[in-house]
């Protein structure tokens, strides 16, 4: 059974950094495109980043370019997302995302096959 479980979420003050953390279960990253989406109230649900299965390119939304980095161990089967620079406009529920085929899709919830549970993330002043 394919499952993805995030972790490393928490409250972080303006200018902190956290490591977000995506554990595949049930499938090999390296045949699939794993992104990030986030979720803050009230708000769509959007895309953060992605990293392509096995030459591993990535992307970034525009508003975390420069701040947010995404990189896959493909020994353990995690993905990660560096998070620096937080602004409290990163404030969200973070959420790992897998699409089958190893480019990485629009960043549209509508293209991902497979959802992890979120993570919380906040950041305060």
């Amino acid at each position: 059974q394919l499952q993805l479980v995030e972790s490393g979420g928490g409250l972080v003050q303006p200018g902190g950094s956290l490591r977000l953390s995506c554990k595949a279960s049930g499938f090999t990253l390296d045949y699939y495109a794993i992104g990030w989406f986030r979720q803050a109230p009230g708000k769509e649900r959007e895309g953060v980043s992605c990293i392509s299965g096995s030459i591993g390119s990535t992307n970034y939304a525009d508003s975390v370019k420069g701040r947010f980095t995404i990189s896959r161990d493909n020994a353990g089967n995690t993905v990660y997302l560096q998070m620096n620079s937080l602004k409290p406009e990163d404030t969200a529920v973070y959420y790992c995302a897998a699409t089958t085929g190893r480019l990485c899709p629009p960043p549209q919830p509508r293209f991902i096959h497979y959802w992890g549970q979120g993570t919380q993330v906040t950041v305060y002043s």
